[in-house]
């Protein structure tokens, strides 16, 4: 058994205790093995543990499935030619996994709990799309959507502070430096504008052609509150409802609950110009300080006024700092924007990708990771 298959198996073992490891885990682990001495165990749990560990109380976890995947010799020699040397009996691996999943130890693991700890139950659901999901994986896909890591890009803000590399004279600094027996000197402090996070608004279609995407999209934002801090979301059919309060609910699935009661037009038809509108002349001004990045989320079928729409989602783009329409219908193979919603709304949008999967919404997270200051 090869070390990268039982990474795998330690980053399914890991999630299945609560901690929030992600598809690609496995092989950011695997690259930082690479820079330790893998004869020396207690370099191999430390570099593991700086990739998947994030609170102070996953360590026991951690430690936990460490001991009971790998064991006490879990990396003896990099120089050893049987790879079967780093790694813990197979007896070890199942009993940990089945005791976990409840099932009595004496008995045989189950095929599919094999089949899970050696391909991980990401790995299977992450290119699905989300209306060919069962519901106990629709509930797998809500709780990996929420426990996504991943950290926003960051932006200079209109605010300085002092930093020695700065790139202008902080005289505030400077003076107050002249006082005492460097003022002779005289030591030209610097600074540089103060990073912060790009707002982000959320604008999510929850007509009848999109049922099968929105309440996965809104989990996303719920998620996306933890990243950024700012996040604004709203949902729309035939007309626009904010549920930002709504998903400051800790529990996801309190605040979903919450959303389907405040939401009176689920899966109705839709008019996305009319929607644009109220949130133009409603919402603008108050939730689009500072530049945020706008997300759309909607198949683009529109029943409403199609001037309305180009005049509405115009107004928008000049108003934010980046429109993204996300498409759940943009993955599919042959798929062209042909309807007149979306022809109308395209030139004014500055990134148009797919939300039909695990995948697509790592794409997503990608792009907010990598923004920055570009349009």
């Amino acid at each position: 058994m090869s070390i990268d298959v039982n990474l795998v198996r330690f980053t399914w073992l890991l999630r299945s205790e609560g901690v929030p490891v992600v598809p690609g885990s496995a092989s950011v682990m695997l690259a930082a093995l690479a820079h330790v001495d893998l004869a020396r165990q207690s370099d191999v749990r430390e570099a593991l543990r700086a990739v998947t560990v994030s609170r102070p109380e996953q360590d026991p976890i951690f430690d936990r499935a460490f001991d009971a995947l790998f064991g006490g010799d879990t990396a003896r020699s990099a120089d050893t030619e049987d790879p079967d040397q780093n790694a813990a009996p197979d007896e070890t691996i199942e009993t940990w996994v089945v005791r976990h999943l409840g099932a009595d130890e004496n008995e045989e693991p189950d095929e599919d709990v094999a089949d899970q700890s050696g391909a991980s139950a990401i790995e299977r659901i992450a290119d699905r799309d989300f209306s060919d999901l069962t519901d106990d994986e629709l509930e797998e896909a809500r709780r990996l959507v929420a426990a996504m890591a991943w950290a926003p890009s960051q932006v200079a803000s209109r605010r300085w502070h002092p930093m020695k590399t700065g790139t202008r004279p902080d005289m505030r600094s400077t003076l107050r430096q002249m006082v005492g027996p460097r003022g002779d000197l005289l030591p030209l402090a610097m600074a540089a504008r103060r990073p912060r996070r790009r707002p982000l608004v959320v604008i999510a279609d929850v007509s009848g052609s999109m049922e099968a995407y929105a309440e996965m999209m809104l989990t996303f934002a719920h998620a996306a509150r933890a990243r950024i801090g700012r996040v604004e979301t709203f949902t729309f059919s035939t007309r626009l409802t904010r549920v930002t309060w709504e998903l400051t609910k800790r529990d996801v699935r309190q605040a979903l609950t919450q959303v389907s009661s405040a939401v009176d037009d689920w899966s109705g038809g839709t008019k996305i110009g009319e929607a644009l509108r109220d949130f133009n002349v409603e919402w603008s001004r108050r939730v689009c300080r500072g530049g945020p990045v706008v997300l759309i989320v909607s198949d683009g079928w529109d029943c409403g006024e199609i001037e309305l729409l180009d005049r509405e989602m115009a107004r928008l783009a000049r108003s934010v700092s980046r429109v993204v329409w996300l498409n759940p219908l943009a993955g599919r193979a042959g798929y062209s924007p042909e309807t007149r919603g979306m022809k109308t709304v395209l030139p004014y949008v500055d990134d148009f990708l797919p939300a039909a999967s695990l995948s697509d919404l790592a794409q997503v997270i990608g792009l907010l990771e990598s923004v920055g200051d570009v349009r």
